[in-house]
Formats: structure tokens, C-alpha cells, sequence
């Protein structure tokens, strides 16, 4: 054994990259997320610090800002490896373009650099300037190195021996033909399928309510109208996908301490925060483009969800009651901008019922967080303006917001305005114990701790909840 820990410590040190390499992620990134979400005037000033050089960039982001090194996304594998190397007595360096601050927080993390090479003011060591770093301190053949990207390349020339992060062919055949290869580290595929998850196809599903005045004004027989809702909905979800990439970006932190959302892809590190960065403008910018094709009036209404949606990602979120009083908004603005794009008058009978469900149903949300986070022994929500002490509070007005709303739809059909779309409006009394049925059950469920998060992407899960809403729709064709 003695003898295998002196061969070891007589190998070339062994350097190792920090980004996209031992992290999936790039810390650069991370920072400038974490002061858009800190001190989102900061990212004015980013222009001039870039113009002064990459390190003044990094040095001013790093000043400002600190990272959970704890929770970021390590590559497991490539980290068990190394390991395994510093337990047979091998050095290990840690080189980086990153800010050295970053860079120490993280060595100090995981305990197996003996030494820790980074950018700490000019020059900015990536490519050539690392090379000739790492020359200058093990020499020329030294060392092997652990890279990701072409950028490494230089590094890898210099090196004798390269160990590669990557899933991509042609960079394997370029390091190959430059120096062997002693090991290869391959991250999980489905890079495409990640993006997709982030941009949460699935909840798209919610922008059907712009469809909501259109089936309740009985116009579902003219085409024109049929046709603009439809292009309303893909413009909402098109700009909700790239809301949701953005708030994901900015929540990374708050992810990551939370037992089910560090999953997400951004949060996991399957999904890199410039892919998401890179796909945020052209779903906004699609949204956008399809809604230049309706009335300018569901134009302000879209453009105002991503204001309000823009706030809520930046601070709201963290503000107790407006929080859920916002989501409350923004699922009934839908609503409004529904009847906007098909021309169709929004009753404000809909919007008031609106407003108390999804109150509701966000208050709702907000329970079941605190639930997972009361189950693990945790008294503050990451992230959030909660504490587990308001679970009872939040149990008590979320129910009673949804029997309001439930109260609006029966003072509705009590009203001079139902009798105008139907023909017999007493049947629709039956929809009362309906809705009051699906949201006491879904409280139920929150409190037996069987929703741990969206509550409507739980009811999309529920063969109960489409039994009522089967019901309800039987309900009111019964009611023309």
C-alpha cells in the first residue's frame, strides 16, 4: 500500500477545470443570475465593467455577490474519481478562469485541491493564459488535465495526459489527435429534453384559460373569434415558457435548498444556464410576434402579464400575501386577455370568480411548499416570505377565497345577466356543489400532504377533478 501511495504522489500533479468540468455549471453565469436577482440595477453597470476586461468583470460581480458553493451541481462522477486519486497520494490542482474567491469557496468545499489556480485581476486565465500559468508553476508535459471545452485545447497541448467532460465527438477526436486521452467523462444526454422540461411544455395547459370567455359567451361557432383565441393562447404560452426559464434562472438558489425543485434542470445542472439564458429572448420575441396579430388591446394585456411576471421572478415572490394575490392576477388576466383577443365583453361576474379561485389556489400552493418544507424540519421557506408557522393562517383563507368564488358563481346565476345566455338557469345551481366538491377535496389532499406543489398541475394528475369538470360541462350544456 505504501508503495502504491508513493507511485501516486510521484505522478504529474493533476489539474482539473472548474467549469463545465467538476461543475455543471458556469460560475460566471451563477454570479451575474445572482446580481440580476440581488441588485437587478447592477446589471446596468455590467457593460462598463466588461469594457474594462473579463477579470475587472469578474472581480466586481464576485465583490458583490456570494454563491452556496455547498449546492451547486458537482459532476459526481468525475468528483469520485478524483477522489479516489487524492486518496493514493496524488496531487491535485484546481485551475480556473473563475474569480479565485469562487474558486477557494469551492476548494475549500470539497477538500482535495492542493493547490488553487485563478483569475485574480489581469489576466483572465482560460486558453493560452492558463496554459502558461500552469507551465510556469508544474512545467511543460507536467501535468494531466481535466477540461470540457475547446477553449482547453491550448491547456491540453501542454499537458501529458487529458481527462474530458464532454459528449461531443469531435471534441474528443481533436483532444485525441493533440494528447492520449486517459480517461473520458460523459454528462447525461437529453440536453433537448431538459430544455423542454424547463420551459414546462406541460403547463401550457393553464393559458387555455383565454378560452374561458369565448365557451361562456357561446361563440365557439364563429371561426374568426375561435381563431384569435387560439393565437392568444400560443402567445401566452410561448412568453409564459420564457417566464418560466427566467424565473427558474433566477431562483436557481432557492431551488436547490428545496427537496423536490433542485431537480429541475437548471437547478440539477442537467440543462446549462446559458442555454436557458439563450432561449428566453426567442420565446418572448415569438410570443410577441403572434400577438401583433391581434387587437392592440390583447397586446397591453400581454405585455402587461410579463411585467407583472418579470416582478414577481425579481421580488414579489419573496413578499408575503402579494405574492399570491399577484399569481391570483396573472391567472385571471388570461382570462381578460381571452376576451381581448376574441372581442368578446368580459363579465365581471368571471373575473370576480376568477380572482377568489386562483387565490385560492395559489394560497393553496404556498400550503403544500410549506408542508414538504415542515416535513424535512425546516421552519423558513428558501426563498420565499413564509415560515411554517403560517401553515395554519394559509389553510384558513385559502379554502375561504374558493367558497367566495364559489359564492360569486351563485349570485351569477341569480342574476338578470344568465338568463340572457340560458334557457334554463336554475340548472346551473348544480355547478355550486360541483366546484365546492373539487376545492374542499383539493384542500384535503394538501393537508394529507398528497400535493407537494402546483396544485392545477395536480388536478391535471386527478381522475376526480375530470369527473367534475366532465360534470360541470354536462351541467351547463343541460342549462342552453
Amino acid at each position: 500500500m505504501a508503495a502504491l501511495v508513493r507511485g501516486a504522489a510521484a505522478e504529474p500533479a493533476l489539474v482539473v477545470d472548474l467549469d463545465g468540468t467538476l461543475l455543471a455549471t458556469d460560475l460566471l453565469w451563477e454570479s451575474v443570475i445572482a446580481l440580476a436577482r440581488q441588485d437587478p440595477g447592477a446589471l446596468l453597470r455590467l457593460p462598463l465593467w466588461a469594457a474594462r476586461g473579463r477579470p475587472r468583470l469578474k472581480a466586481e460581480i464576485a465583490r458583490r455577490v456570494a454563491l452556496d458553493v455547498a449546492r451547486l451541481p458537482y459532476r459526481e462522477e468525475l468528483l469520485a474519481f478524483l477522489r479516489e486519486e487524492r486518496a493514493r497520494g496524488r496531487r491535485i490542482v484546481l485551475a480556473t478562469a473563475s474569480h479565485r474567491s469562487l474558486a477557494e469557496a469551492v476548494a475549500g468545499h470539497v477538500s482535495l485541491f492542493a493547490e488553487v489556480v485563478a483569475t485574480d485581476g489581469a489576466p483572465n486565465l482560460s486558453g493560452l493564459d492558463k496554459r502558461r500559468a500552469l507551465e510556469a508553476r508544474l512545467g511543460s508535459g507536467a501535468f494531466d488535465y481535466a477540461g470540457d471545452a475547446a477553449a482547453d485545447l491550448p491547456v491540453w497541448q501542454a499537458a501529458r495526459r487529458a481527462l474530458v467532460v464532454t459528449r461531443s465527438r469531435r471534441l474528443e477526436r481533436k483532444v485525441s489527435a493533440t494528447v492520449p486521452v486517459a480517461r473520458l467523462f460523459r454528462p447525461p444526454a437529453g440536453r433537448l429534453r431538459a430544455l423542454a422540461r424547463a420551459a414546462r411544455l406541460q403547463q401550457w395547459v393553464k393559458n387555455a384559460l383565454v378560452f374561458a370567455p369565448l365557451i361562456l359567451a357561446h361563440q365557439v361557432l364563429d371561426p374568426l373569434a375561435v381563431a384569435r383565441t387560439g393565437a392568444a393562447f400560443l402567445a401566452f404560452s410561448l412568453c409564459a415558457s420564457g417566464v418560466y426559464l427566467l424565473n427558474d434562472l433566477l431562483d436557481l438558489e432557492a431551488d436547490r435548498a428545496h427537496p423536490v425543485k433542485r431537480t429541475r434542470p437548471f437547478a440539477a445542472g442537467t440543462l446549462p444556464v446559458t442555454a436557458g439564458l439563450a432561449a428566453i429572448p426567442p420565446l418572448l420575441a415569438a410570443g410577441l410576434a403572434v400577438a401583433l396579430a391581434l387587437p392592440p388591446a390583447f397586446l397591453a394585456a400581454l405585455g402587461a402579464y410579463l411585467i407583472l411576471t418579470t416582478a414577481y421572478s425579481l421580488r414579489l415572490r419573496a413578499v408575503v400575501v402579494a405574492d399570491v394575490v399577484l399569481l391570483a392576477v396573472l391567472y385571471t388576466l388570461r382570462v381578460v386577455a381571452g376576451g381581448l383577443a376574441a372581442g368578446v365583453p368580459i363579465s365581471p361576474w368571471l373575473t370576480a370568480l376568477s380572482i377568489f379561485l386562483f387565490q385560492s389556489l395559489a394560497l393553496l400552493k404556498r400550503f403544500a411548499e410549506l408542508n414538504v418544507l415542515a416535513a424535512r424540519g425546516g421552519e423558513t421557506g428558501t426563498g420565499r416570505g413564509y415560515v411554517a408557522g403560517d401553515r395554519e393562517l394559509l389553510s384558513s383563507a385559502g379554502p375561504a377565497s374558493g367558497y367566495v368564488a364559489v359564492l360569486v358563481l351563485a349570485l351569477y346565476i341569480n342574476s338578470q345577466d344568465v338568463v340572457r345566455l340560458y334557457q334554463h338557469p336554475k340548472i346551473l345551481w348544480a355547478v355550486c356543489p360541483l366546484l365546492l366538491y373539487w376545492i374542499t377535496r383539493l384542500w384535503f389532499r394538501a393537508h394529507r400532504r398528497q400535493i407537494v406543489d402546483d396544485p392545477i398541475v395536480a388536478a391535471l394528475r386527478d381522475p376526480a377533478s375530470y369527473a367534475v369538470g366532465a360534470a360541470i360541462t354536462l351541467t351547463m350544456l343541460a342549462a342552453l
